[in-house]
């Protein structure tokens, strides 16, 4: 935990689109929960999916973009899921409200800070931010904000070679800070049968070392059916591989020194 606030922020990123950065988000902070942990999930997607998971009402259109632009509380937009997350999504907001939104992050780095320190969360709690792809007002904010940043990597090629991106971006926002306690990297979808996923994962290991997260989130096609039913994966499929794999996440991330 960071001492000067007894709450740890993980924001969850990746520069490459597409590899499962909210499903993993959305599946880390039950797990958490599970093991007695108080989470908070934040969406920093404009796609305002990651409300899906937990079964949000559709047409609430609330979230903490809405409650920005308002000047108010983002604790009026908290919901609690039907599994004890509490989720604070981005909301919807219109094309052109986004873009002057985006200006303002941009102009306000301690933006996402602040407002997480106002919400007065449970001593100990853990907050799983979930963001888009690449780089974004977001994204800066995310790792502005970040005591933990994991990046999300598939086993091809094209992942493989984002890494240098990301990189730039813990240099630039994140290593400078004296309480950031580092930025690793997360295998999702892993498929053992596969050779080229197997390459990827020996050559990540070999670059990377302790920066590799000692947990692969296998492939496991439960995880699809889970979001057709807004339910978690611990939930929906608890022997499953994945939420084996998630629950060995949630383990490593409770030990990290």
């Amino acid at each position: 935990m960071n001492p000067n606030t007894n709450r740890l922020i993980v924001s969850i990123v990746s520069p490459k689109g597409g590899v499962g950065k909210t499903t993993i988000a959305a599946n880390l902070a039950t797990a958490l929960a599970a093991r007695g942990q108080a989470s908070l999930l934040v969406d920093l997607d404009s796609q305002n999916s990651l409300r899906l998971h937990h079964q949000m009402p559709l047409a609430d259109t609330s979230g903490l973009a809405v409650q920005t632009l308002r000047g108010q509380p983002w604790v009026d937009c908290v919901y609690r899921s039907p599994y004890g997350i509490d989720c604070l999504p981005f909301g919807l907001i219109s094309e052109s409200d986004r873009r002057g939104f985006e200006r303002r992050l941009d102009s306000d780095p301690t933006w996402l800070v602040r407002n997480l320190d106002a919400l007065r969360l449970s001593p100990g709690s853990y907050v799983i931010v979930d963001t888009p792809p690449g780089g974004s007002a977001y994204l800066t904010q995310a790792l502005l904000a970040a005591d933990v940043a994991v990046c999300v990597l598939l086993p091809d090629a094209a992942s493989f070679i984002t890494i240098p991106s990301m990189e730039r971006w813990l240099d630039e926002y994140s290593r400078p800070r004296p309480d950031f306690r580092g930025g690793y990297y997360l295998l999702n979808r892993m498929n053992n049968a596969r050779v080229l996923c197997r390459d990827v994962a020996s050559a990540l290991e070999r670059d990377l070392g302790e920066r590799l997260i000692p947990v692969e989130v296998h492939f496991d096609s439960a995880v699809e059916e889970a979001l057709a039913s807004q339910t978690p994966i611990l939930k929906y499929a608890p022997e499953s591989p994945a939420t084996r794999d998630i629950t060995a996440l949630a383990d490593w991330l409770l030990k990290l020194p």
